[in-house]
């Protein structure tokens, strides 16, 4: 049976005695104001709803505990556990109940709020009007329960379940025995790729190792020949000076369209570097001589030293003479006036090599037989340009161009890399007999070619058996100095740029070079079939590049011997009888390309060195 029991109205412990013995004892729950002491009120202290006491769980509703408010009676009862409840005085009361019913009407109270006042309490006890009395704490209002609601008054945080990892580590592995088990392919897979990794530095660093142990060097001392660096350009030119400027108009045996001059506007020393500078006939004679109505003599032709056109040209008879020079040999009429003068003719096509350029060589000065040249150079920039370092043999002690051999350390063309070959039968061709500047590929400025050329017979050029190049894959050659250099001896020959490691040509002569071209036995010359013979027999086994080479530095403009291959984008066709004209005609096309500074269209030589192996 329950027992309603009308709860006393609260007093309030003196704060000094809470101050002293940490909670108010007895009965009397009112605090005193008199004359003798005065004590400033603290904020009455709020009582603590038992309900709050003990978790509940957030799907539940709250305690049936309604605010007290004016006229408002509300039902249901407040279950207090014992010893749970936050006055001494009624705790008293309540000993050896386990619960009590309060009706909240019978604690009567007005809201005040704002006036400044509270009211005074009835019931059994009577409490002084001076005293205001704390408001009893009532439970909060029932909230409506929602999933959000439910989720933020949990005490329980959800977390996301995420994926776990399954790669294999030593550390999983003993933290989880199972991973492993789950996907035994893990382990396989973490030391495949680490072995495979250690196996790839390990591959590539015995393959430097091995790639610098192949290189061949020079055996024995070297030499020096020449040692140019151009600081001055005394000693240079003229009458024995270190370069020998070839002047000419034949095409030196490649059709080109240039003519070699010793002009100072196309060859001269500035600045410490060597220019080599093609410009326009043009500028000198006009446009109009160039096409039609006009006779040009060069001046200082070498033609009787030189003989460019049986440089390249098989068809020439070449030099034969021990001096190389040319002053014991016949006077070739037909020769001379081709390599010294040209006459413009509209009606006939012909015209006056449109272009001035330089050609230096070393040959008055120096040569080598067996050694080391190293030239330190940038080529030019424009269309259809043809800068090349190449060797020629002094003697022609085994016969005419190719017998006597001759061989490229560097030769390009600048052509922008929009330039291709438009027939794969003109790459392939130009590519086995000569050597060119776009082999199957776009290839320009970017570009530069070593070679070999040797054979008993122009016909039998063996050139596409001995050559190689070099690219860049980002930038060209143009835009910056680049060293070119050839080592050779009796054992091998090495073409390469910049470092010996970026080889143009890696040649192992282990047999003889008639043993390497393969030569059929008998060859057809006109109407008659002969024999072939070893024309090297009484050589080294390096001949016929075991002679005395000179050094030739020139750029060349064109030609019809295949280096540029026939294309689409390529104004003339090698087999035209008129090719010169075609080009000249469509420098509207070509010329916008080569830079208006002479410097950047010129091979600019910073320096040129020649060691003979000694």
């Amino acid at each position: 049976m329950n027992r309603k029991i009308v709860p006393p109205h609260l007093r309030f412990a003196n704060l000094n005695e809470v101050a002293e013995n940490g909670v108010a004892e007895g009965a009397s729950h009112s605090r005193t104001t008199s004359k003798s002491m005065s004590n400033v009120e603290s904020p009455p202290i709020t009582p603590r709803n038992p309900a709050f006491g003990t978790p509940s769980s957030p799907l539940s509703p709250p305690g049936s505990i309604s605010s007290f408010s004016p006229g408002h009676t509300p039902s249901g009862s407040l279950t207090v556990p014992p010893n749970q409840f936050p006055f001494p005085d009624v705790q008293g009361h309540l000993s050896g109940l386990s619960s009590r019913t309060s009706s909240n009407g019978e604690l009567p109270r007005k809201s005040s709020f704002g006036t400044g006042s509270r009211p005074n309490t009835a019931g059994d006890h009577t409490r002084p009007s001076s005293v205001r009395l704390r408001e009893a704490f009532a439970s909060p209002k029932p909230r409506p329960l929602t999933l959000y609601s439910s989720v933020q008054d949990s005490t329980v945080k959800i977390q996301r379940e995420r994926p776990k990892s399954t790669m294999w580590t030593p550390e999983k592995t003993k933290e989880k025995p199972w991973l492993e088990t789950r996907n035994p392919y893990n382990r396989i897979a973490y030391f495949l790729t680490y072995g495979v990794m250690f196996f790839g530095i390990a591959a590539g660093a015995v393959r430097c190792f091995l790639g610098w142990r192949s290189v061949p060097t020079l055996k024995g001392n070297l030499c020096p020949v020449m040692d140019e660096n151009f600081n001055s350009e005394e000693g240079i030119f003229g009458e024995n000076g270190k370069f020998f400027r070839e002047v000419d108009m034949s095409g030196f045996g490649n059709g080109e369209f240039e003519m070699s001059t010793n002009s100072p506007t196309n060859s001269y020393v500035r600045n410490g570097y060597l220019y080599i500078t093609p410009t326009l006939t043009s500028d000198v004679i006009g446009e109009a001589a160039i096409e039609d109505g006009h006779v040009f003599n060069i001046t200082d032709c070498t033609f009787n030293i030189t003989r460019g056109a049986s440089y390249t040209d098989e068809s020439k008879t070449a030099l034969t003479n021990i001096s190389a020079i040319g002053v014991d040999q016949e006077f070739d009429v037909a020769g001379y006036q081709k390599a010294c003068s040209a006459v413009s003719n509209a009606t006939s096509g012909s015209i006056i090599n449109p272009i001035q350029s330089a050609r230096l060589s070393t040959r008055l000065s120096a040569s080598i037989r067996f050694g080391r040249v190293e030239v330190r150079a940038k080529i030019p920039t424009g269309d259809w340009l043809w800068p090349a370092i190449w060797m020629l043999p002094v003697e022609n002690a085994y016969g005419g161009w190719p017998m006597s051999g001759s061989f490229t350390p560097a030769s390009s063309c600048t052509n922008s890399s929009r330039y291709s070959s438009d027939s794969f039968a003109s790459s392939f061709f130009s590519t086995r007999v000569r050597g060119a500047c776009a082999d199957f590929d776009v290839r320009g400025a970017n570009y530069v070619r070593g070679s070999l050329n040797w054979g008993p017979d122009h016909s039998l050029n063996r050139a596409y058996k001995t050559y190689g190049w070099w690219s860049m894959r980002r930038g060209s050659y143009d835009t910056d100095f680049h060293t070119y250099a050839v080592e050779w001896d009796e054992d091998f020959l090495r073409i390469y740029v910049d470092s010996r490691l970026h080889h143009l040509l890696d040649l192992r002569i282990k047999k003889s070079f008639w043993e390497l071209g393969q030569f059929p036995p008998m060859v057809q010359q006109g109407a008659d079939t002969v024999a072939l013979h070893n024309i090297w027999a009484n050589g080294t086994k390096a001949a016929p590049f075991d002679q005395k080479f000179y050094l030739i530095l020139d750029v060349g403009v064109g030609g019809t011997n295949g280096w540029f291959p026939d294309g689409k984008e390529k104004p003339w066709y090698d087999g035209s009888q008129t090719a010169m004209g075609e080009f000249w005609r469509a420098r509207h096309e070509w010329y916008p390309t080569w830079p208006s500074d002479p410097e950047e269209r010129s091979m600019v030589v910073d320096y040129v060195k020649m060691w003979q192996q000694c």
